[in-house]
């Protein structure tokens, strides 16, 4: 679940699909560590404008890259390090279980490995953290959406798997993150998560309709 470089643009064939699909990797990439200098120069010179002005996640978006302009990379890292690291308690957890239960490692992060086995995913050997970080949550999304299996990545089977581990608790999360007196970047990262799910989540209630 390894994330992929960053992209802006997609072709014209499942263009919408793609691009939430780049999403998903672009805030996995944000969540899981503090950016590196290739990524965080591509962040840096992203194209601000939707297609469509008015776009439902420009504004956000344009937020997030004016913060990446106006912000040194070494600057990020240490934002980063002062919210989501440190150690013992971590000013503000990643971690599903912990919004949802209360407590690191709980029953649902057993949930979580039990369905991710259903799907054929695991953990990466080394990979540190486990698999209800957020930025993990998002790389499986990312992973629906753009993989090849068409049963594995339709939308009931997406709109499943953010509902059991995505749906109950990512939405305050952002809000916790951005109301943050330490955040800056991440912040305007909070926000533009904040209304992409918002986005993800009236999309998959329509299916209910």
């Amino acid at each position: 679940m390894k994330p992929q470089p960053l992209q802006f643009s997609s072709p014209p064939d499942d263009r919408e699909e793609l691009a939430r699909a780049e999403i998903y990797g672009l805030l996995a990439q944000l969540f899981m560590v503090a950016p590196a200098p290739e990524f965080y120069e591509q962040l840096r010179v992203a194209p601000t404008e939707a297609p469509t002005r008015g776009g439902l996640l420009e504004a956000s978006f344009g937020e997030l890259v004016a913060s990446a302009r106006r912000l040194s990379r070494e600057a990020v890292a240490s934002e980063y390090d002062a919210l989501f690291q440190g150690i013992g308690k971590p000013e503000i957890f990643l971690y599903g279980s912990f919004h949802l239960a209360g407590t690191v490692n709980d029953k649902p992060l057993v949930q979580l490995r039990h369905d991710l086995r259903a799907l054929g995913l695991e953990r990466a050997d080394g990979h540190g953290e486990t698999e209800d970080h957020l930025a993990s949550l998002c790389e499986v999304m990312r992973y629906l959406i753009a993989g090849d299996d068409p049963v594995l990545g339709s939308l009931v089977a997406q709109q499943r798997f953010h509902a059991a581990h995505l749906g109950d608790w990512v939405s305050r999360l952002c809000e916790q993150v951005a109301a943050h007196p330490q955040a800056d970047f991440y912040r305007t990262v909070a926000l533009f998560a904040r209304d992409f799910f918002a986005v993800e989540q009236q999309a998959f209630d329509l299916l209910d309709g």
